[in-house]
């Protein structure tokens, strides 16, 4: 179940994870953050949100290079889902490769970053991720849902 306010980061990088979370910290976002490590794991959490009737989160950061079911499936079944789709999706990947970022882009993602090598590049970007998404773009309270 996901709480109200919150943000689902999908990322199996613990160091990557650590500096989205120091990100969130210095832009002073108050937006609980949760983990799924795999695009499977997000979608069962996303899953149980919808079957419990719990807010879905405020925004979804999405690597697409994890294990299992990656990031690329999750987007897929988010974008296609009637009571995902409007959970604005930002992706972050180490690729800059353009068939990744026209597939993110075809597939209905938000926006699609590259991952900088350097920790102070990928923090900036983070905290301009959050501080946009979350600080200056109007979203929905609760991403609509179909009704029963």
């Amino acid at each position: 179940m996901i709480a109200t306010q919150s943000v689902m980061v999908v990322e199996d990088n613990d160091e990557d994870f650590e500096t989205v979370v120091e990100a969130a910290r210095r832009t002073g976002i108050a937006h609980r953050l949760h983990r799924a490590t795999s695009g499977g794991e997000c979608l069962g959490m996303l899953q149980a949100s919808v079957q419990s009737h719990s807010p879905l989160p405020a925004l979804l950061l999405l690597d697409l290079n994890t294990p299992g079911d990656d990031g690329r499936d999750a987007l897929r079944l988010i974008k296609t889902s009637s009571q995902l789709r409007a959970i604005p999706t930002v992706v972050l990947s180490t690729s800059a490769n353009p068939r990744d970022m026209d597939f993110c882009y075809a597939m209905h993602a938000n926006a699609y970053h590259t991952k900088p090598v350097s920790h102070p590049a990928h923090l900036k970007i983070l905290q301009d991720i959050f501080s946009y998404w979350l600080g200056c773009a109007l979203l929905p309270s609760s991403p609509l849902r179909e009704k029963p």
